[in-house]
């Protein structure tokens, strides 16, 4: 491989899939081609001179309140479902987790005494986070239903509706979109409440160590990302409070 055929290889990435895909792709090459150099002994590392690729500034896609409590109210109900998917919204929308690590949970990762999930994240980059009162009563319906329910020897937190097998992440990616649809609300997956969480951390100023501990980040470059677009929707704040643009 040589440096032409990652510059290549590179430009077809930012066309087809996007640039922040590139920008990917490219920190994975640079560390492979690095352990290369160090394991197998190479040459002159074919990515040591292949520029990194500018991504452009997007809004992040969040979650708007209102279209949370949409979706609550479609799961209010006694039965199984309803009681386990307001658990699992409320505990997308507390805690900022990612879809698998609330997918994977186990039965023991959750402790109500301290109201608190024991997350298991990437890299065996494990995390305790707490949650709110009304999560706790969410996860305590569930679990009482759940203990009535086929399936319920098994370790997993989460279980189907039928079946007696567990409900994977796969299957909360389904089980949401189809909540928004009967909810009205569009475009509805796990990781806009992340999204959602840690934009209002940085909006009301929360700190960014405590944001990478809360959402399992090891990389500053998230933080600042959220910074950008809080620092944004604060600044509109003001500029509605203050009525800049409307003295025409």
């Amino acid at each position: 491989m040589t440096r032409g055929h990652a510059e290549a290889f590179q430009a077809w990435m930012i066309e087809t899939p996007s640039a922040s895909t590139a920008l990917n792709k490219h920190k994975g090459l640079q560390q492979f081609f690095k352990w290369l150099l160090v394991e197998e002994d190479i040459d002159r590392p074919p990515m040591d001179r292949v520029r990194q690729p500018k991504t452009p500034q997007k809004l992040i896609p969040t979650i708007r309140d209102e279209d949370t409590k949409k979706l609550l109210d479609a799961c209010k109900g006694k039965t199984f479902p309803h009681l386990r998917d307001e658990a699992i919204i409320r505990l997308y929308y507390n805690t900022g987790a990612p879809l698998s690590e609330v997918g994977n949970l186990l039965l023991d990762d959750v402790d109500l005494n301290t109201e608190s999930v024991h997350y298991h994240g990437k890299g065996a980059k494990d995390r305790r986070v707490r949650f709110g009162p009304k999560t706790a009563r969410a996860i305590s319906r569930y679990l009482r239903a759940r203990a009535k329910h086929k399936g319920s020897e098994l370790p997993d937190l989460w279980l189907a509706d039928r079946g007696g097998r567990r409900l994977a992440s796969n299957g909360i990616k389904i089980r949401l979109k189809r909540l928004g649809l009967a909810a009205g609300v569009a475009n509805v997956h796990a990781h806009r409440w992340r999204h959602n969480f840690a934009h209002e951390w940085k909006r009301v100023g929360g700190n960014t160590g405590d944001a990478m501990l809360l959402l399992g980040w090891t990389s500053e470059d998230m933080p600042r990302h959220y910074g950008a677009s809080a620092a944004a929707e604060r600044a509109q704040e003001i500029q509605v409070q203050l009525g800049i643009g409307e003295g025409v």
